[in-house]
């Protein structure tokens, strides 16, 4: 894996993270606490870790599907990788604000499915390029389906 192809994967999931957190950091400790949530809701302090890994496992998957394109001379396929990438992280972002900025429920609910397709499209990207890159990845569209679950049932519950 390249250093450079890591600082830029690693530099846009950063990035994704730092737009996401910036919506939610008052919103976790002010608004959020209000919500009428299900039993399934895991404790406050699962959601930065698994966040955090997963950002470092998009990153380091990416990176590695990234470099094998290019060795390979896939050059559309990897821009079309990168666009993918793009497109996931702006979403993941994206769904930050709809839910901790705009306290849009229903709007952050749609935002969560959009986002677990296109983890379920960069995995499948993962996959055709890297297998082991793949399996790595894998944890990310699984959180994402639950993301949207519990997204979807707190819209649910808190409906006016």
């Amino acid at each position: 894996m390249r250093l450079r192809t890591l600082l830029s994967t690693g530099a846009a999931t950063a990035a994704a993270a730092v737009v996401g957190s910036s919506a939610s950091r008052s919103a976790v400790d002010t608004w959020y606490p209000t919500l009428r949530k299900p039993p399934f809701t895991p404790p406050p302090v699962v959601f930065p870790v698994a966040w955090t890994t997963l950002y470092a496992d998009i990153a380091v998957t990416s990176a590695a599907a990234l470099d094998r394109l290019e060795d390979e001379h896939r050059d559309d396929e990897r821009l079309r990788y990168a666009a993918a990438l793009g497109t996931n992280l702006a979403l993941n972002a994206g769904w930050s604000w709809l839910f901790f900025g705009a306290h849009r429920l229903g709007p952050a609910a749609v935002a969560a499915g959009l986002l677990t397709a296109s983890s379920a499209d960069l995995t499948r990207r993962t996959a055709q390029v890297d297998a082991r890159a793949c399996t790595a990845v894998a944890a990310y569209p699984a959180w994402c389906a639950f993301a949207t679950l519990l997204s979807t049932e707190i819209w649910r519950r808190n409906r006016r």
